[in-house]
């Protein structure tokens, strides 16, 4: 029989299905927020509502040769956390201490929205070339958890799942 995922397996496999929305040409983001194991709402990175797609006009870091992780404000895209904070708003959905599953760490400009939206958690599935967002995250004591490192917890160590607050690991009453 195979292996029930664990919470954060489950919610990190959703945004990476939310990524596969990405337009974008260098790479595809997804966000999923949590509370309480039920989503609030979900982002994925791209051009803002109604505008054309990076797709379609092309790439303005990539033509200007902008390395990953600088000059954010040369991005037609919104990032995939940003995205899914916007989405919380717009419909009115409170997200003071929920939890961001995002395959990619957060920027500096995402962290900063992070913290001041009260999430409390992160958890990431990649890395990011960032940072001041590790640093500010951690200031604001907000735990990042990089799901990679959850998953290959030894056998027998339950602290994977003290960390996805799951009070039912794997015994089917969750």
């Amino acid at each position: 029989m195979d292996k029930r995922p664990s919470w954060d397996e489950y919610f990190m496999s959703i945004s990476r299905l939310v990524a596969e929305r990405s337009t974008c040409l260098r790479r595809h983001v997804g966000a999923v927020l949590v509370r309480d194991r039920h989503i609030l709402a979900t982002g994925y990175n791209g051009p803002p509502a109604g505008l054309p797609h990076c797709d379609e006009t092309g790439c303005i870091r990539e033509k200007l040769g902008v390395p990953t992780g600088e000059r954010h404000e040369l991005c037609r895209g919104i990032h995939a956390e940003q995205n899914a904070i916007i989405q919380s708003a717009n419909y009115g959905t409170g997200i003071r201490g929920a939890t961001i599953y995002t395959t990619l760490h957060p920027c500096s400009v995402c962290a900063k929205m992070i913290i001041n939206a009260g999430i409390t958690r992160v958890v990431t599935d990649d890395s990011y070339p960032d940072d001041l967002a590790s640093e500010m995250l951690t200031q604001a004591g907000v735990q990042v958890d990089h799901l990679p490192d959850l998953v290959q917890a030894p056998a027998g160590d339950d602290s994977a799942v003290v960390a996805t607050g799951d009070p039912t690991p794997e015994t089917g009453t969750g």
